[in-house]
């Protein structure tokens, strides 16, 4: 998903992407770049020694040729010869794209929505009984209303990126160059990308059992409709298609806001949606992203409100804490002064 507002920060530890769509983004890792400068001020004067400098491996501790010692660290990578110092990926690069948790709590989304409708849905014998996840035109948070079904063909409708498909060279070159996020710079990825892709775990199996059993696989995303082609290619390179613009692929059209409702009515208009999957909240409603909501009540509105039960049945979250309109809130926002803590020992 394209349209978002990119923020750039990286403190003692950990990089975020503000961005109001679904698209990866470059976070840079600076958390380690006085830990750069000192390196390469050693290595400049270990090349004025005639002793060959001896292979490093993380958490060694060097000796520079001044006395002064340094510890490698897992999160900084020793220049190419001749060239500038690249940073590892940030953390929340490590944990979306290279964990083993992050796989596992995709897999385990992909294989609850399988369970759910085979078994909330699979016994009915009049599929008219079915009742479509996607909210009608005129909803609200607290008095959600949903689009009849009636005997429309069913379908599971998802988002794209970093739902379904893991953008791997984009972020990648992302750790490499540094700086923030580049509408420009994406759209040259979603024309060329479509090749350095690969499937969200657990996604393309659960994908062709749902195609087996009968329901349609549409993809809603903020990507360009002018990258169609490009992202029909990226979709069965991962091996998640296949997909057609405008029936089982809704794209963002030029000018066309970030939101998703608008071509959610359209699919609902002829499809039966019995469930839904993506990263962020706004691949389920676009009420959840009303300018006006604080970062407390964003929170309180998918545990505390009407919609609560949707989520494992019927609406299906992946994890990702690389980018997204999660990613906000400051100290108050998110650890409330009534819950602050002070160590005891330091009041001694």
């Amino acid at each position: 998903m394209i349209a978002r507002a990119a923020k750039v920060t990286l403190g003692a530890a950990v990089a975020s992407m503000l961005l109001s769509g679904c698209v990866a983004a470059a976070v840079p890792a600076v958390a380690a770049a006085g830990l750069y400068k000192t390196r390469q001020d050693s290595r400049d004067k270990a090349r004025k020694s005639p002793k060959p400098a001896e292979p490093v491996a993380a958490g060694q501790v060097v000796t520079a040729p001044d006395g002064s010692t340094l510890r490698i660290t897992s999160l900084t990578a020793l220049p190419p010869p001749g060239g500038q110092p690249v940073a590892g990926p940030p953390p929340e690069m490590q944990y979306l794209y290279g964990s083993g948790e992050a796989a596992a709590l995709s897999v385990q989304a992909y294989r609850a929505m399988y369970s759910f409708l085979r078994n909330e849905l699979g016994h009915l014998r009049d599929k008219r009984d079915a009742r479509s996840v996607v909210l009608a035109p005129g909803s609200t948070i607290e008095d959600p209303r949903f689009y009849r079904c009636g005997a429309l063909p069913q379908a599971v409708v998802l988002d794209i990126d970093e739902t379904a498909l893991l953008n791997l060279g984009f972020e990648a070159d992302a750790v490499a160059r540094g700086g923030g996020y580049d509408a420009a710079r994406w759209a040259r990825w979603e024309q060329t990308g479509a090749d350095k892709v690969a499937a969200v775990p657990g996604a393309a199996e659960t994908l062709a059992a749902l195609r087996r059993d009968g329901y349609t696989v549409i993809f809603n995303s903020n990507r360009a409709t002018s990258s169609a082609a490009q992202t029909v290619a990226a979709l069965d390179h991962a091996g998640l298609g296949p997909a057609v613009l405008g029936d089982t692929l809704w794209l963002r059209g030029d000018g066309e806001a970030s939101g998703k409702d608008t071509r959610r009515a359209k699919i609902a208009e002829r499809y039966c949606v019995v469930a839904m999957a993506g990263d962020q909240l706004g691949d389920f409603t676009d009420l959840f992203n009303a300018p006006a909501t604080s970062v407390r009540a964003r929170r309180n509105l998918t545990s505390e409100t009407a919609l609560a039960p949707l989520w494992g049945a019927g609406w299906f979250m992946l994890p990702n804490p690389v980018y997204g309109s999660g990613l906000k809130g400051g100290l108050d926002d998110i650890f409330p002064p009534e819950t602050r803590w002070t160590d005891p020992q330091e009041k001694k």
